[in-house]
């Protein structure tokens, strides 16, 4: 029953929790492992795909409660379906001393029975014959045994006779990347040339969109290059360490700008107030973490024993900092509400506050489609389509930009500063509504 419980929780915590799967040569030292079951790699397979998998130096010794000899045959390398999840989880359940191993739902690829006494390595090469997507498992299916290894696993298909270690529904990531970022150097462009042309309506919460836009277009043009080492060599070459630097700028920059706009900085008042601040002293140093999260997610995997952790700890982080950027805008709304009954300007107020709901319905709606719809995009959508869910990411992502800066651009005379004597009543009526709100 432990058994049958890891097995399911293993999988689904793997299938629920992994963004995308990038199948990049890996090389790991696995030392004193007592797991059942360990978790490498997840990949879609075309007809062509193949496993490579190379253990050098390995040994397994029973512990002191064991009650004999661990039995080679009863460890070693598997591929698994989704769709073979069930099935495995229920053969386990119904046989007390079943090993994955001997399922018939699983794709055998070799035991510690085919490393001989005499060879301290062995590679194997395996062709997947089926297309689908296969998560690559270690199993030990005796108990009290440690097991210790080095690994190097190596997966790819076959495109024409050349090696793409990007997963089938993955390999248009470089491309896809490449082009936003383009797009988001054309925005930048006509956004500088937008601020030089209104100067005197510039404000310092403009030089901070600038270099958001510009960190945006940066990052996206280093995961291009990313992916593509990695599609073609199996390695990133370094563009990795410049696509979590400039993540982490460009995800602090975002949350930044979000809570300095939301509070009406450099716009409406030129300082900011305590409780501001300390939304702030929130959530940069979350986004550290979260970051951090990220690089030990994307550069280890789900084979290191803490990799649940930080998966759950980047999720958690990632919800304290969107709700966190909401109560500014929400408390600016507020004061609106209140300064708007006394200081006898109704129709700047009015303006003011319906820009301000305008841009917590937007922050919210790019917050859910981006957390939820893609989460569930990347669920439901078949191995091959994949970078749907990332092409609508940056869609959503792209179009919230292009409407914050829009409705935060610099103009002489924006929303901010709206005066207009003869609609006076009509927004003064309007602000006593109660209803004008949340």
């Amino acid at each position: 029953m432990a058994r049958t419980m890891e097995i399911l929780l293993l999988a689904v915590t793997f299938l629920s929790l992994m963004a995308a799967s990038v199948a990049e040569i890996k090389n790991l030292k696995i030392t004193s492992d007592a797991r059942h079951m360990i978790l490498f790699e997840k990949f879609g397979f075309t007809h062509t795909g193949q496993v490579s998998i190379a253990v050098s130096g390995p040994s397994v010794e029973a512990t002191s409660a064991a009650t004999g000899a661990p039995a080679k045959s009863r460890i070693g390398f598997f591929l698994l379906s989704d769709e073979s999840l069930l099935q495995v989880v229920q053969e386990s359940a119904q046989n007390p001393n079943f090993c994955v191993l001997d399922s018939q739902f699983t794709i055998h690829l070799f035991t510690f029975l085919d490393l001989t006494s005499n060879r301290i390595a062995f590679n194997r090469t395996t062709p997947v014959g089926i297309p689908n997507e296969y998560s690559l498992y270690f199993a030990n299916c005796n108990p009290e045994s440690l097991v210790t290894m080095s690994v190097r696993t190596e997966i790819y298909n076959l495109d024409n006779g050349v090696k793409d270690y990007l997963s089938a529904g993955q390999t248009q990531l470089p491309a896809l990347f490449f082009l936003f970022s383009l797009a988001y150097f054309v925005f930048l462009g006509f956004w500088s040339y937008y601020c030089s042309k209104n100067k005197r309506s510039v404000h310092r919460i403009h030089l901070l969109m600038t270099a958001l836009v510009l960190m945006k277009a940066l990052n996206l043009l280093f995961a291009a290059e990313d992916k593509h080492y990695v599609k073609i060599t199996g390695t990133p070459h370094g563009w990795d360490v410049l696509f979590y630097i400039f993540q982490f700028i460009r995800v602090t920059l975002l949350f930044t700008v979000i809570v300095l706009v939301g509070t009406g900085w450099s716009f409406l008042k030129p300082f900011l107030q305590e409780k501001e601040k300390k939304v702030l002293m929130i959530v940069i140093p979350l986004q550290v973490l979260a970051n951090v999260a990220s690089v030990v997610i994307g550069e280890t995997g789900p084979f290191i024993k803490d990799w649940v952790t930080w998966q759950q700890v980047f999720l958690l982080v990632d919800i304290i900092c969107c709700c966190a950027i909401l109560f500014p805008i929400v408390w600016s709304i507020r004061s609106l509400r209140e300064t708007s009954k006394t200081d006898g300007k109704a129709a700047r107020n009015l303006a003011k506050l319906t820009l301000f709901r305008q841009f917590y319905v937007v922050v919210i709606g790019y917050l859910y489609f981006t957390r939820i719809v893609v989460f569930a995009l990347r669920t439901i959508a078949a191995y091959k389509y994949q970078w749907v869910s990332n092409a609508a990411e940056e869609i959503a992502s792209l179009a919230f930009y292009l409407v914050m800066f829009y409705m935060f651009r610099p103009v002489e005379k924006n929303e901010y500063f709206v005066l207009d004597e003869e609609e006076e009543e009509v927004a003064l009526a309007t602000l006593r509504d109660e209803e004008f709100d949340l």
